[in-house]
């Protein structure tokens, strides 16, 4: 009786550690059962038994172990169990097999890769890379390797997994979709490589082409020109005499990317995103119906922003013009000139499109594209030539000896083919493209006439219209009587009240404790924006003129222009540019909008900022202290280029003198430096704070002082701050800006560099700004930045200065008070 106790006891404890224990490998003595999963080492990918969607049916498959419905490989596709008895075992001979209830065999690997050795020590194990591999002992050895998935794949394409031929065992790698979301089997599309003539990929319905991505050009797919290397995938495309396949690697393990091939035949690439657990949707195929295979029949081409999308080629006519005139383009074109082949045939240059088919070509590595021409004409047959490699000024010659179909004009990227046509239709366009180029040269002079007589007459009408106004404003309401000048062209306040509406509410842009902004539009059609100084401001109108003085002295591309002034009735107004894209945080910290602004938006944002303080600090006649430069008081105009506003708070400084003090602290949170918002003490460096914690907000896009990290109780600088010391400093980035071709990361880190070096406790630490030019535009080494200031969302006020007198920050785009002259 105790002998059976014990024995219970053992086989209970047994089977716990075998159900506790998380497993990536089994062995012949090993087993997997209905209910019990394989575990890759980093704990990424998953393999057992499921059932897709509502089916009852159960498969072995691989998932993420983070996303559990989203498989990426199926054993059984054909072959399904009906019930939860099924065993998944490695057998000594190193296959794979699938037993049922009544240990018949369902499904198993196909023999494995011997070369007639004997196996010793089978072993299956899931990798992290998705790959279930059996190998005979060492995994990482690859004469050990038996068998894997990866060379059986289903609908899935994952990073390091081999799209292609291995001409050595005649092994193909293609994706086939599923029957349906709940039915792995082999549907009806599948997608690999077409090896006739020069190999292409294609999506494939039946024996059918559906869509061609095309040829590999030495950077991408000649249907897939964003398909570059960038700073998240690595792509390679291999063609040799052993094998022919594409793959691609992730360059950041921490991000979860995968390709597939749904039901209805749409290749789909998706990135996990851990903030909502759900995986967003990068890009799909068949986006345009030039996507589809042939669209346009033969000799036409196919663009997506024309109406109609087809069009025959130069020199060719529609096959069949009622068909072609109803929409039904599949007949495609033919020459409406026939060729000469030894009567001086030449070629038309098409450019920027996806190479036609090359099912029917012929290729060679070593020829350049003179010798490809050559040997074009010498063969009556050939139809078209191009380059084989596009780098490096381009190489190899590609020549069609069939009709050349799916030709589509590309809106980047794309290639140039050379088309064979007869003389005469040559020298036919050589003459229509002179008429073209005399017709738009005499209308360019025709235009320019216009534009010198419309000039004159503007400036003429301006003219009579500025002598309406005052052009030297007169201080006829200061109560001494005197007059002052301030060399700047005053409104009447008729005309800003017909501007605006009479300031009508629907016209306002914003509101601060200094007064608002209206949007108004002259009688010429000029828009303006109208600062509407309120009667409750503490400035005066001694103090208003100074300021307007002052700030019409500052001319620069990256300053908002001062238009004019207004003082009349009571009103103090101040005229300025009208922007029309608003101010930079409608964009950066709006989940749509930030999607606009790519890297070289955001460089040139961030670059123009750097300028205007540079200028405001050291360049101009002035040294001014801005003393609010937050994302709402940069405005952008129609070309997204940043100008700087809201001088209301700003300080006037001697060309000596470096900092000042202040009782009276005014700004905005989240911008003001430590020294400042608990002080009242202010220099350039308050400026290159404020500027720091912009640089940091474009790149992140988000807001500081709304940020918060919940675990360490971090705002936006505290948490940036961490993360660069955990070397972690790409977890900061825009995810936008990951897929951003036009960037690099080495950019993109040396500004987050720069951004923290801004943002550093004491003032002395933070470089001027003509410092932080020389950094941003050059390759120069930084020193290490030190902690930041304001490091967590509580340490943004202390009691030392809870007596000192804090304003509200102003919302609206312009604000003023009182600038201190030298």
């Amino acid at each position: 009786m105790e002998a059976f106790i014990a024995l219970f006891v053992y086989s209970f404890l047994l089977s716990f550690l075998r159900t506790s224990t998380t497993l990536d490998t089994i062995t012949p003595s090993q087993s997997i059962r209905d209910g019990e999963t394989l575990v890759s080492a980093g704990r990424i990918f998953e393999l057992g038994f499921f059932s897709p969607g509502s089916s009852k049916s159960r498969y072995v498959g691989i998932w993420y172990v983070v996303s559990k419905d989203t498989a990426v490989w199926v054993a059984n596709r054909e072959t399904p169990i009906e019930n939860h008895y099924g065993v998944l075992k490695v057998t000594n001979k190193g296959s794979l097999v699938l037993l049922d209830k009544t240990n018949t065999t369902i499904w198993s690997s196909n023999t494995p890769r011997t070369g007639g050795n004997k196996i010793n020590y089978p072993t299956a194990q899931l990798l992290d890379s998705g790959n279930f591999a059996v190998t005979d002992g060492n995994i990482s050895d690859p004469k050990t390797l038996l068998w894997q998935s990866f060379d059986y794949p289903s609908d899935t394409f994952l990073p390091e997994m081999k799209l292609g031929w291995d001409l050595v065992s005649g092994l193909d790698r293609y994706l086939t979709s599923w029957k349906s979301a709940e039915d792995p089997a082999q549907g009806e599309i599948s997608e690999g490589f077409d090896r006739r003539g020069l190999p292409q990929l294609v999506a494939m319905k039946g024996d059918k082409i559906k869509v061609r991505s095309g040829s590999w050009n030495g950077l991408y797919f000649t249907g897939r020109p964003w398909l570059t290397p960038n700073q998240l995938f690595k792509y390679e495309f291999v063609m040799n005499e052993k094998e022919i396949y594409f793959e691609y690697e992730l360059l950041n393990n921490s991000i979860l990317m995968r390709y597939m091939l749904n039901p209805l035949g749409i290749g789909q690439k998706f990135k996990w995103m851990g903030n909502t657990k759900s995986w967003e949707l990068v890009s799909a195929s068949q986006s345009n119906e030039c996507e589809n295979y042939g669209h346009c029949g033969a000799y036409a081409s196919c663009n997506i922003n024309k109406s109609p999308v087809c069009a025959c080629l130069n020199g060719f006519i529609p096959k069949f013009p009622k068909d072609w005139n109803s929409a039904d383009w599949s007949g495609g074109c033919v020459r409406g000139t026939p060729l000469g082949c030894n009567d001086g045939d030449g070629f038309l240059n098409l450019k920027d499109v996806k190479l036609p088919d090359t099912s029917s070509s012929w290729f060679d590595w070593n020829m350049n594209l003179k010798e490809c021409e050559e040997l074009c004409l010498k063969n009556c047959s050939c139809k078209a030539y191009a380059n084989l490699d596009i780098r490096n000024e381009g190489s190899g010659c590609l020549l069609w000896f069939a009709d050349l179909v799916d030709i589509v004009v590309l809106q980047i990227g794309g290639q140039e083919l050379y088309i064979r046509e007869a003389a005469s239709l040559l020298n036919h366009i050589e003459k229509k493209r002179h008429l073209q180029v005399i017709i738009i040269v005499c209308s360019a002079i025709l235009l320019l006439v216009m534009l010198v007589v419309g000039l004159v007459s503007c400036v003429r009408r301006m003219k009579l219209r500025n002598e309406e106004m005052n052009i030297r404003c007169q201080n006829d309401y200061n109560n001494e009587g005197k007059k002052e000048d301030m060399e700047l062209p005053i409104f009447d306040l008729t005309v800003i009240s017909n501007a605006t509406d009479n300031f009508a509410s629907s016209n306002k842009l914003g509101e601060g404790g200094f007064g608002s902004v209206y949007k108004g539009t002259l009688l010429g059609g000029q828009e303006i924006a109208v600062k509407r100084l309120s009667k409750n401001s503490r400035q005066g109108l001694i103090e208003f003129k100074n300021e307007v003085i002052l700030i019409a002295k500052l001319q620069h591309r990256n300053l908002v222009k001062l238009l004019g002034c207004c003082i009349q009735e009571n009103e103090k107004l101040l005229i300025y540019e009208y922007m029309h894209n608003k101010s930079l945080d409608s964009f950066i910290f709006d989940q749509m909008k930030s999607k606009l602004l790519d890297w070289r938006m955001r460089n040139n944002i961030i670059s123009g900022i750097t300028r205007g303080l540079l200028y405001l600090h050291e360049d101009s006649r002035l040294r001014i202290i801005h003393r609010d430069l937050k994302a709402s008081n940069i405005l952008l105009d129609d070309n997204m280029n940043p100008k700087i506003s809201d001088f209301g708070l700003a300080k006037l400084f001697g060309t000596d003198q470096i900092e000042a003090n202040t009782n009276r602290i005014v700004g905005t949170y989240g911008y003001m430096p430590p020294e400042y918002a608990g002080y009242g003490h202010f220099s350039v460096k308050t400026d290159v704070f404020s500027f720091g914690v912009l640089v940091l907000e474009i790149i992140s896009g988000k807001k500081n002082k709304e940020f918060c990290n919940s675990d360490q109780f971090l705002n936006l600088l505290g948490h940036a701050w961490r993360l660069w010391i955990e070397d972690k400093p790409m977890k900061l980035i825009d995810e936008f800006l990951l897929f951003d071709n036009s960037c690099t990361l080495s950019e993109l880190l040396r500004f987050i560099h720069v951004g923290l070096l801004c943002v550093q406790q004491r003032p002395e630490d933070r470089p001027n700004m003509s410092s932080v030019v020389l950094m941003l535009s050059s390759e120069i080494s930084l020193p290490k930045p030190s902690q930041p200031g304001f490091y967590t969302e509580k340490a943004q006020v202390g009691e030392d200065y809870s007596s000192r007198m804090l304003e509200a920050p102003s919302i609206n785009e312009i604000t003023f008070t009182s600038l201190e002259a030298r």
